[in-house]
């Protein structure tokens, strides 16, 4: 019985004589069917199996070391393109390169989608609320992701960024702000990663052209009306603890989510002070609050509404802090023309118009960081005991006592 042929392969010695080049030809290639290795040249060969199919495979040596590259399957990988990425790797060995570990970096490359959430993982733990992590990328799903998701990040070019942005850069002017710094942020880590050399958000800019927007201040009163604002309020159906939240709000000049954050545990009563932790600052810098009279008699309204120990001053009824939205809610329903941040501006007006206290004093109550960084330098005080003064005269305007 005559015993199967093996395929043929290639000799493990070189070769005498003249080397082959572009030895085979399209018709051979698409009509081959006996398994073995057929040479092309430059160390090219086209593998034959014995299931018939085809594939490109190129022995090179890399930095000394002898190895074989896959370079695809027939018909996917034609012989013209055979022919260029052998020519390609063996440029690319010849000056001291591995054209193997370009392969390796390709098959391992991220998509831009990818890239994107592996930056997030590595920023989020710098940034004070976790939350900010899934806006980040609420607005990359649902604008950028989509169109340029699925790209590796090497590819992505300054067109496929314009293809993003340019649809909603007038219409939606703020959104696509955002997500250009943040596509430019992405392609920076990239570009910081070595996964490519430039990032394509550079070039972006005369393509996308101005936007034409004006800054719109946030709704505030007039802070002659701030007084009449709390008062119908305090005589609206709203919940007790978003009535008394409000107030306390207004009185220590702080932020929606500072006042609505208020834990037992930052408040010191007997010395009239409560202390914001720099984790739950804008600022990311403690900060101390003084606490007028009518405020501590806030904190003993809501003492009596205190839920089985909770943490937190002004609790909902999951004993979470008071929704986000409570503030707003109920000032538009009762039709005051302001937003909760607008009270601060009510109040910085007051102090600059109606009171004799220090500019700096009434930027320290607001928490406002000292933008001279020689001033900032050598400032070392909050200047506490003269906010408290400044407080306790915000409490008594509001109060109708001067």
């Amino acid at each position: 019985m005559v015993g199967r042929l093996l395929p043929k392969r290639p000799p493990k010695r070189k070769p005498r004589g003249r080397h082959p080049h572009n030895a085979l030809t399209p018709a051979f290639v698409r009509n081959v069917s006996r398994a073995g290795r057929y040479c092309d040249g430059n160390g090219l060969y086209l593998d034959v199996r014995p299931t018939g199919s085809r594939g490109w495979i190129q022995r090179l040596t890399i930095r000394g070391r002898r190895t074989e590259l896959g370079l695809g399957g027939y018909p996917l990988v034609s012989l013209k393109e055979a022919r260029e990425k052998a020519f390609a790797n063996r440029k690319l060995a010849r000056e001291g390169g591995d054209p193997l570990s370009e392969k390796r970096r390709a098959e391992s490359m991220p998509t831009f989608a990818d890239a994107a959430r592996k930056l997030v993982d590595q920023l989020s733990p710098g940034w004070r609320s976790p939350r900010h992590a899934q806006l980040w990328l609420k607005g990359m799903e649902r604008h950028v992701f989509p169109r340029i998701g699925k790209t590796p990040v090497s590819e992505v070019t300054s067109a496929d960024v314009i293809g993003v942005l340019a649809p909603i850069w007038h219409e939606k002017a703020t959104t696509a702000r955002k997500l250009r710094q943040r596509i430019r942020a992405v392609m920076g880590w990239a570009v910081a990663m070595e996964l490519r050399p430039d990032n394509p958000c550079d070039r972006i800019g005369p393509a996308l052209g101005a936007q034409n927007y004006t800054v719109k201040r946030m709704k505030a009163l007039p802070h002659r009306e701030v007084a009449s604002a709390i008062e119908k309020v305090k005589a609206s159906s709203a919940w007790p603890v978003v009535k008394l939240a409000f107030e306390f709000l207004v009185l220590t000049g702080t932020r929606s989510g500072e006042a609505r954050g208020a834990a037992w545990s930052e408040i010191d009563e007997d010395a009239g002070v409560w202390t914001i932790p720099a984790g739950r600052m804008k600022t990311n810098r403690e900060h101390r609050v003084p606490l007028s009279g009518r405020a501590l008699e806030i904190l003993e309204e809501a003492r009596s509404l205190r839920r089985a120990g909770g943490p937190h001053v002004f609790p909902s009824v999951r004993n979470n802090p008071v929704d986000g939205t409570a503030f707003s809610r109920t000032l538009r329903r009762l039709a005051i023309e302001a937003v909760p941040h607008g009270f601060r501006s009510s109040f910085r007006d007051w102090a600059a118009e109606e009171t004799d206290h220090p500019r700096e004093v009434a930027e320290a109550a607001l928490a406002h960081v000292v933008r001279n960084q020689v001033e900032a330098a050598y400032r070392r005080t909050d200047l506490f005991e003269r906010r408290r003064r400044l407080m306790a005269d915000w409490a008594d305007y509001l109060a109708g006592r001067n």
